[in-house]
């Protein structure tokens, strides 16, 4: 098979045929081994074998990957895939908690006859810099280096010492079940294929081989929905013929040798008339006729590169500043390792789990989780990692513009917080109709009839429409589902922010590119979707203020069904100026924007603690602050401090409504002071940082530095909670991830939402408001006493270099790729700079706020007469 039909084969399962497109020019000025000295100090280090499988070391190109762990005599994986979904948004067979899964294909063991890997203890690393992991046993060294531009893994051992016999891959499926299964029994023998049915779906794994190779497939269907996948695995060298030992198991032996490469592809696709083990095995084929060794080469070369476009420098006394820059690359390099696909990776094990099917919380996307892992890509400049986000969102926007009408009687487009990988379903009419009576509370609940209710009989209790399903068991063989007792209200049921979240992440990157493209293309529709829902929902009412204010609407998870709820007032007061300032850029829209404007403009307040229907307990009386909502609510006592902005969200901040450089300072001060009671809080409680809490990157947007020192280490630490059930109390595992969602809940949601604050504390470059020319803001909330260089990117389309040494800002230098005007926050208070262009001495500017004409291409260094650094 030549390159050129392996990599046609490739793009038809959804496949990444990219992975040395160079989609960012090289910005560092680094050289090479400073670049490679900073990102190894971030390598994964092992001395013992880990003590479960989830505590394994990661490794993957961004589409298939794996933990890694050892038994005595063999390697460990089990490799997944993020475009593998064993289910759909229209299936009835997974409505019990946790038993939706996806991505899981295959366990494989590198099994050497004899124990290599001792329990006293062998080296494994992982090297961040080059992704290649490393271990050496007892008479092998080994090499595993995931391929970044074919979905393969190439695993070389090297032997030092006669091994009492052949080294073996061995593919063993992930489930198994015997049942018969009437005239398909037989021939499921005879294919050695395992059928495991659940109500109407059904999973059917089977073992295949040729003279050099070993497969194991995998399909899943119900009703129309099919998806397949595919592990091939082959050694390069002499091979010995495969062997099937049992329903679960086939093997492949390698012949003796000095040195044994084994490679490991993987395929998927959804395509019902697609065979996937030919796209496996093509893989394998490029890999034979490429050579792991130049396809290894290049991988390096990938990760070189990908470094080179910005990384950090950063020092303490105390070490702890260290720490952070070690999970700041860290978590860019797991990002990289799983986020280069058809779709975002599940926050709940990413590419990591080890259990088969077993996944805490399912197959849906719930976007407060996967907004941990993509809220810090922008600065990082890493924006070809988001794409698999912005990708899925895109391509079920037609099911979100019909949810929008079917569900809520509204127009634009409605994106639940939970969401299957397609979308949302299309619900039958009478259906459609009912729900709208009933969630828009123009039908009393009770009075509900028996077809909506057979209807949700087969419903998952997370999708987000259908929420107000509490939990599940079985009477006399039949499931039967209790209610959360409020109506159709349940913890996202009645959250509508979350249109205005992912619409805001598509301007955030037209922001940070200026990309019109991408602007009018992608963005545009989600902006307008998402305005166009708010200004049309039937429950966005005008009061006799002469204000709209939107009733029986969530606020986060802890509250149900109240009024101008903190996290929609704030999406509204977002979202609709982004849309009025890209349909200007654009010129698009000219007859809409005065109706916008005028909406806008006559929006609600965000809810404050003065307010006479203020929800917070009779007792306070301290300084105004925001709140979570306004009376009436359906439920607003869900948690003890519900009250409150929700730490995970705080959308104040996720919008632009209080950030550094805020121009309402009003507002900003009653933001602060929400902000101070937060924090006290926390403080009092003394529990660890949760790894959704957005608190640490609001402090920073804050200019709080002290509570950055404080908060940011603590949540990259993700220390042990000691009410938790989870393994390890949920604190981190050896591999700095977390098993804090559950069972196979692998989770290293807490690094990115600490990258994303480490972010703001080093750099700002917000808005004044929503929609306004930002203003870049030099270390607003950097703690005394740490060291930092760097290099991140800022809106505007700037590529900012800086750092501070000893108190004093040592260097600034800003590139501007697209040519914008610059506004920069003198962080010199007001001393005069003089700006050195593209090597040539420029004008000298003086004053608080520097702003100043740019080329697409130049470099401007910015040059002091006073360095000392100033918040």
């Amino acid at each position: 098979m030549s390159s050129i039909a392996a990599t046609a084969r490739l793009r038809a399962a959804g496949g990444d045929t990219s992975a040395f497109e160079d989609k960012s020019a090289r910005t560092s000025a680094y050289s090479d081994e400073a670049i490679r000295k900073a990102i190894s100090a971030s390598d994964l280090i092992y001395s013992a074998p880990a003590p479960r499988s989830e505590e394994g070391i990661p490794i993957g190109n961004g589409r298939m990957g794996s933990l890694v762990w050892t038994a005595p005599d063999r390697l460990c994986f089990q490799i997944n895939r993020v475009d593998l979904y064993a289910s759909n948004s229209e299936s009835n067979s997974f409505f019990e908690a946790h038993n939706d899964y996806c991505g899981g294909c295959a366990f494989l063991d590198i099994v050497f006859g004899e124990e290599v890997f001792p329990a006293s203890g062998f080296p494994q690393r992982l090297s961040i810099y080059d992704g290649v992991l490393t271990l050496q046993g007892n008479g092998v060294s080994i090499r595993i280096v995931p391929l970044m531009s074919l979905d393969a893994i190439a695993i070389t051992i090297d032997r030092h010492a006669p091994l009492a016999g052949p080294i073996s891959a061995v593919l063993r499926m992930l489930r198994y079940e015997r049942k018969y299964a009437g005239v398909q029994t037989e021939s499921l023998t005879e294919q050695h294929a395992v059928r495991v049915p659940h109500l109407s779906h059904a999973a059917t794994s089977r073992l295949q081989a040729d003279d050099r190779s070993i497969l194991l497939t995998q399909e899943f269907r119900e009703d129309n929905f099919c998806a397949r996948s595919a592990v091939g695995v082959t050694v390069l060298g002499k091979a010995m013929k495969p062997r099937i030992f049992n329903d679960l198991e086939i093997s492949l032996d390698a012949a003796e040798a000095q040195s044994t490469t084994f490679v490991v592809s993987s395929a998927a696709t959804m395509h019902p008339e697609q065979e996937i083990a030919p796209l496996a095995l093509d893989i394998l084929n490029e890999v034979a006729t490429q050579g792991s060794t130049k396809l290894e080469a290049e991988s390096l070369a990938w990760w070189h590169q990908f470094w080179s476009r910005g990384h950090l420098e950063l020092h303490s006394n105390d070490g702890v500043a260290d720490f952070v820059q070690q999970n700041y690359h860290y978590y860019l390099y797991l990002m990289a390792a799983t986020s280069r696909g058809k779709y975002p990776p599940k926050f709940n094990s990413m590419l990591w789990s080890t259990g088969a099917d077993l996944r805490s919380w399912g197959a849906q996307h719930w976007y407060t989780n996967t907004s941990c892992y993509y809220g810090a890509l922008p600065a990082s400049g890493r924006f070809e990692l988001m794409d698999p986000m912005f990708d899925m969102y895109s391509a079920m926007q037609d099911t979100c513009v019909d949810a929008a009408h079917q569900q809520w009687g509204s127009q634009g487009m409605y994106i639940p917080e939970t969401v299957y990988f397609d979308g949302i379903e299309h619900l039958p009419d009478d259906i459609a109709a009912e729900m709208r009576e009933l969630y828009l509370m123009r039908k009393p609940w009770d009075q509900r009839s028996a077809a909506f209710m057979n209807y949700a009989q087969t419903k998952h209790l997370y999708s987000s429409r259908w929420n107000w399903i509490a939990s599940g068991h079985y009477e006399h063989g039949r499931y039967a589902f209790s209610e959360r007792g409020s109506g159709p209200f349940g913890p996202t049921s009645h959250m509508f922010n979350i249109s205005a979240k992912v619409a805001y992440a598509y301007w955030l990157r037209y922001e940070y590119t200026q990309d019109q493209t991408w602007l009018r293309e992608r963005a545009y529709p989600m902006l307008r979707g998402a305005v166009e829902f708010y200004r049309n929902f039937p429950n966005l009412k005008k009061g006799d203020d002469g204000r709209y204010h939107i009733h029986w609407v969530n606020s986060g998870e802890p509250v149900f069904g109240a009024r101008d709820t903190m996290e929609e007032t704030s999406a509204m007061r977002a979202i609709t100026p982004a849309l009025l300032r890209a349909a200007s850029i654009l010129n698009l829209d000219t007859e809409m924007r005065p109706v916008w404007q005028e909406f806008f403009e006559h929006l609600p307040s965000m809810p404050v603690s003065d307010d006479p229907d203020a929800i917070h307990p009779a007792s306070y009386s301290g300084s105004r602050i925001f709140v979570n909502a306004l009376k009436p609510a359906v439920k607003a006592d869900r948690t003890p401090n519900g009250w409150l902005p929700d730490m995970n969200s705080l959308s104040i901040c996720y919008f632009d409504l209080c950030r550094i450089e805020t121009a309402d300072r009003k507002r900003f001060a009653v933001g602060e002071a929400t902000i101070d009671l937060l924090l006290h809080s926390v403080s009092e409680s003394k529990a660890p940082v949760g790894g959704l809490s957005v608190l640490p990157e609001a402090a920073a947007s804050f200019g709080k530095a002290d509570a950055v020192a404080t908060l940011l280490p603590q949540q990259m630490q993700a220390l042990p909670n000691p009410r938790s059930q989870s393994y390890r109390k949920g604190g981190a595992m050896a591999n700095r991830m977390t098993y804090g969602e559950g069972p196979q809940g692998i989770s290293a949601q807490h690094l990115g939402r600490a990258a994303a604050a480490l972010q703001q504390a080093l750099l700002q470059s917000c808005p004044p408001e929503p929609g306004g020319e930002p203003i870049l803001h030099l270390f607003p909330a950097w703690p005394r006493g740490w060291e930092a260089q760097y290099t991140l990117y800022a809106r505007g389309g700037f590529v900012v270099s800086a750092a501070v040494r000893a108190g004093k800002v040592s260097s600034l230098t800003i590139e501007s790729r697209a040519g914008s005007h610059c506004r920069l926050r003198n962080p010199y208070s007001e001393a005069a700079v003089r700006l050195v262009r593209n090597g040539q001495q420029s004008e000298i500017l003086q004053g608080s706020l520097l702003e100043f004409p740019t080329s697409a291409g130049e470099r401007i260094v910015v040059q002091p007469g006073d360095s000392t650094l100033h918040g």
